[in-house]
């Protein structure tokens, strides 16, 4: 209600609805930016975020036009402590103003806010608050002491008046935020295992035979660890997304060899046993209850679609080096309409973590990332009774491959070559998250980031199930098996040449009838652990290797592939022979039936193998020299007479992911299924034949 027309145009002024409400909402922006910057994360505060923004953006219109009317008043007023104050009111606020504006730009548009601006926005409310204050309170305790003046009674009064109205707005805004929160609820983190679940390895183990556990040793909702698009769709690390979308981690899950077998083990050792599985490659799936009794798929479906997500890594709190998902996963809250698909609630979200990304940096950044017992999580494996009936036996290990070899030096990060500096190697970056101060060699403004595609050695399932960007995943993988990737972060700790090169030893000149003996040489030279790794009984590396005229006759090979994409007999083999409890072998990658290994071959990281293979020239195939029988390196073989005064020797060193046996057991012969086979390095030899003169 306007004040009479008797009452006194000071005391008008401090009645004034726009002086009131400018002042109220300057109070609650204030206030609001002060909890948000203060108060831990929760729905309440993303809610205030909100509230703040909008409002500071209305906010401007009738401060301006305020201000400016107040200006025009007051400016020809003496210097004094109450001028002085309301100029630092003003400069601060014009600063909070312009920058609140630049944050919420960057929030809306952007990718990340400027720290920079953010900084300046939050000490201009500290100043806003220190002179805005004293400006107005002055001025009422100046009055307040005068008020026996029968002429400043009423502009006493007025001011009374203001300072209640002024601070009943941002009360009443603060209870309208709570209102407004109070039926919001972020995505839920835990919850109840199916009423179903079989705790057949005791309640405290819920998730056994995997050593995984949750901190809370409850399931987990499904929605708190996948949403991975989430974090590429808004912007913000979508070239991060793009290079996972087509890893390892994201179709650990989806690779159908792993659902096949999966399913087989389900049948034969009981679904629970799927469990051992589940940590490493299935993580949603075993957090949510999805191996369990009952079920015929096994994997959840957000779990397939995902494998290991962007929160089922970044969420792991602790790990240990015994390997088997031995691990504890937190994930955190999320924020409001994180997991939403619906464009405004989207844009909401997205808006939430740029805006206010303490909780997003705070719950999803960790140095523990960094170091190799982090992945060694994973990357070591065993099985026990609990699978196998029998006992303990040791599996894959990269991780003590790595710590006992020449690339770990404790102590000594610039002779030390860890898991992510090969596998991860930096990547020039426009992605909030590049630069890093928590490396040995980093900086936060390097402007790189360490590259999600996790390249390793698998270079058919991106392929066979045509994920985006298959084509590129798989030229890398195979130009990381031949080594040819560089890498600038290491490469002066690092070998030159190929990850495994190959060399032929032979005598350069051969006499007819003479016994030709061929050592074909292998080094690990730049693999961190063993070659080859991973499932041994599954994955094959070999020679290939052929002896050929002048004329191209083939004179001897071995290492060949026929018709059906079997290697053929005799082939010197880097693999394993696990082997169940009757000595019969484990070929179908039926794990929960192993109990040892009867042969095995894979080169060390700096350790040399060799395979001899021996043939007398020229002369009709036969058998081995007598006296002199060939070892499993050894291969011997006669050749009818050559064309020419030269032989030429050709190894190769291939590689495939999975055999055709099994290939053929999982999918059956008719579905034409077979593994690509990569060359990783080769190496050529001339011999000279010596002519009788």
């Amino acid at each position: 209600m306007d004040a009479p027309e008797h009452v006194s145009p000071k005391a008008r002024a401090w009645r004034e609805g726009m002086a009131i409400s400018v002042m109220g909402l300057l109070l609650f922006e204030s206030l609001s930016g002060l909890a948000i910057y203060l108060l831990p994360f929760s729905v309440s505060n993303q809610v205030m975020v909100l509230v703040h923004t909008g409002l500071g953006l209305v906010f401007m219109v009738p401060y301006a036009w305020y201000q400016w009317r107040h200006w025009m008043r007051y400016r020809r007023m003496p210097w004094n402590h109450v001028t002085i104050t309301g100029y630092a009111a003003l400069v601060a606020t014009l600063v909070a103003v312009v920058t609140g504006l630049v944050l919420t730009a960057q929030a809306l548009f952007g990718t990340r806010i400027g720290y920079g601006w953010d900084l300046a926005h939050l000490l201009s409310t500290f100043v806003v608050l220190a002179s805005a204050l004293p400006h107005v309170v002055m001025l009422m305790v100046r009055n307040h002491r005068a008020r026996r003046l029968q002429a400043l009674r009423p502009v006493a009064a007025a001011q009374w008046v203001y300072a209640r109205r002024a601070v009943l707005l941002p009360s009443a805004l603060t209870v309208l935020v709570v209102l407004a929160a109070y039926p919001l609820r972020p995505p839920s983190v835990y919850r109840s295992l199916p009423d179903d679940y079989n705790l057949i390895y005791g309640a405290d183990r819920p998730f056994a035979p995997s050593l995984a556990r949750t901190a809370a040793n409850r399931a987990i909702d499904p929605e708190a660890l996948g949403g991975s698009a989430s974090c590429g769709r808004a912007g913000c690390h979508k070239e991060i997304y793009d290079e996972w979308a087509t890893s390892a981690h994201r179709y650990s899950a989806l690779d159908p060899a792993f659902r096949a077998i999966q399913t087989i083990m389900g049948e034969q050792n009981g679904p629970e046993s799927t469990r051992y599985c589940g940590g490493c490659h299935d993580p949603i799936s075993l957090f949510s209850g999805a191996k369990n009794l009952y079920r015929e798929e096994l994997t959840n479906p957000m779990g397939l679609d995902e494998g290991i997500s962007c929160v089922a890594c970044h969420a792991i709190r602790e790990t240990d080096v015994q390997g088997n998902a031995n691990y504890v996963i937190d994930p955190p809250e999320r924020y409001l309409f994180e997991t939403s698909d619906h464009p405004v609630t989207r844009t909401l979200s997205d808006f939430l973590i740029r805006a206010y990304p303490g909780q997003h940096v705070a719950s999803l950044q960790h140095k523990l990332f960094k170091s190799p017992e982090f992945c060694a999580a994973c990357h070591k494996q065993f099985i026990d009774e609990e699978i196998n009936n029998v006992g303990w036996v040791q599996l894959q290990n990269q991780f003590d491959n790595w710590r006992k070899s020449r690339w770990n030096h404790p102590d000594e990060p610039d002779r030390t070559i860890e898991c992510r500096e090969c596998h991860m190697p930096l990547n020039p970056s426009r992605d909030p998250a590049a630069g890093d101060d928590l490396d040995y060699n980093r900086t936060p403004e390097d402007g790189r980031h360490r590259s999600h595609r996790f390249l390793g050695a698998n270079q058919f399932i991106p392929a066979h199930l045509k994920l985006p960007g298959a084509e590129e995943h798989v030229r890398l993988t195979e130009q990381w098996l031949r080594g040819e990737i560089e890498i600038p972060e290491i490469a002066d700790k690092w070998r030159e040449g190929p990850a495994v090169p190959i060399e032929i030893s032979a005598p350069p000149v051969v006499a007819p009838g003479d016994t030709v003996t061929v050592a074909v040489h292998l080094t690990n030279n730049k693999v961190g652990h063993d070659f080859p790794t991973g499932p041994l009984d599954i994955i094959q590396a070999w020679v290939e290797l052929e002896v050929t005229d002048e004329a191209g006759r083939t004179l001897f090979a071995t290492g060949r592939r026929d018709e059906r994409h079997f290697i053929e007999p005799g082939t010197f083999m880097f693999k394993a022979e696990a082997v169940d409890q009757y000595g019969n072998l484990i070929d179908r990658h039926n794990l929960w039936e192993m109990v040892g290994v009867r042969f095995r071959r894979a080169l060390f990281p700096g350790f040399s193998d060799q395979a001899v293979f021996r043939f007398a020239c020229p002369a009709d195939v036969s058998e081995p020299p007598a006296g002199d029988p060939p070892t499993d390196e050894t291969f011997t073989f006669r050749a009818e007479g050559a064309a020419g005064d030269t032989l030429h020797i050709r190894a190769r060193l291939l590689y495939r992911k999975i055999d055709q046996f099994l290939l053929n057991q999982l999918f059956g012969e008719e579905s034409g299924i077979t593994a690509p086979v990569t060359e990783m390095s080769s190496a050529t030899f001339t011999l000279r034949l010596q002519t009788s003169s």
